[in-house]
């Protein structure tokens, strides 16, 4: 293959340039070409190295509790893996065209369970080590579940912002943008005895879409004045570059309630021998920057629904 089909083949795998963060770009997306074009030579599925990241993201976290450094550089190489093993299962989906909705599904839980053992490994670890938090056991644990939701929360809008920009990007095809009213369907069309575990994880889903829904009612109202306006789903490209153009300088805020910079806080916390800095580092600064995204994003949203209902579209 030559240099530039490489080159072509690799930026075909990305979601959009204008989704990706730049540490993603430089360093986790050229790794996860690597090993997406090792599984396929393999046979390997998106599905099979999301769940190998589960495993390699829980041994991180385990190496978390563990107050002896060494053995956190190899939590946060452990970590670091795992991460590189999540972009390799959506670079590997868009190259051999694997989309599923389990696949969606299992890539956005991959990471909760990530966190979950980290922040598990972080309360039994700062209850036998830190003078406070072995006095009153029960802080950390407070804390790390008020965290987590909170985590929970940040990691859904990051997401569904993020997608709303690749539908008027990319179109529906270079989107995951889901409905929970057309989710609540297919849900009625199964049965708990022909279909329990795609009914069970379509559950989940459902109820995960009307959380994101309910979290930004601006974006539903955009949505809806769009069918309205052109059902045949064909939105002139004059609005779709305008909605780009005004939702581009939010896809920094998308990246930093991401991976990356949490990820950078809860190695700080771990070098400084304070792992309980992260939990503050998510429920001020990540929820902080939640707010304004969501308070932006629903602004921009206002905006096209007027423009649209005013027939300048």
């Amino acid at each position: 293959m030559s240099e530039n089909n490489r080159k072509s083949a690799y930026l075909e795998s990305l979601k959009s340039l204008d989704t990706e963060e730049g540490i993603d770009l430089v360093f986790y997306r050229p790794i996860g070409y690597a090993w997406a074009c090792l599984a396929k030579r393999l046979g390997v599925t998106p599905n099979a190295i999301t769940i190998a990241s589960i495993f390699i993201g829980i041994g991180a976290g385990i190496a978390f509790y563990f107050p002896q450094m060494w053995i956190n550089v190899i939590g946060m190489l452990l970590l670091i893996w795992a991460n590189s093993f999540d972009s390799a299962d959506g670079q590997l989906a868009r190259m051999t065209k694997q989309y599923s909705r389990l696949g969606r599904i299992l890539d956005g839980v991959s990471g909760d369970f990530w966190f979950a053992a980290i922040y598990i490994a972080i309360c039994y670890r700062e209850n036998a080590t830190s003078q406070f938090f072995s006095a009153h056991t029960w802080v950390i644990w407070v804390i790390a579940v008020t965290a987590g939701l909170c985590h929970a929360k940040q990691a859904a809008m990051a997401d569904y912002y993020r997608q709303f920009h690749l539908y008027f990007l990319k179109g529906e095809e270079g989107s995951e943008l889901d409905s929970a009213s057309k989710l609540k369907q297919k849900l009625a069309q199964l049965t708990w005895s022909d279909n329990f575990w795609q009914k069970l994880t379509l559950t989940f889903y459902t109820n995960y879409t009307v959380q994101q829904e309910a979290t930004a009612p601006a974006m539903q109202k955009l949505r809806a004045a769009l069918a309205a306006r052109f059902p045949d789903g064909r939105i002139p490209q004059s609005f779709r570059d305008a909605f780009r153009n005004a939702s581009l300088p939010l896809m920094k805020y998308t990246n930093i309630l991401s991976f990356n910079w949490r990820c950078i806080a809860l190695f700080v916390s771990l070098f400084v021998k304070m792992p309980w800095l992260y939990f503050a580092f998510e429920l001020v600064v990540l929820n902080s920057l939640l707010v304004y995204m969501v308070i932006r994003h629903e602004s921009i949203c206002r905006r096209f629904t007027r423009e649209l209902n005013e027939g300048k579209y």
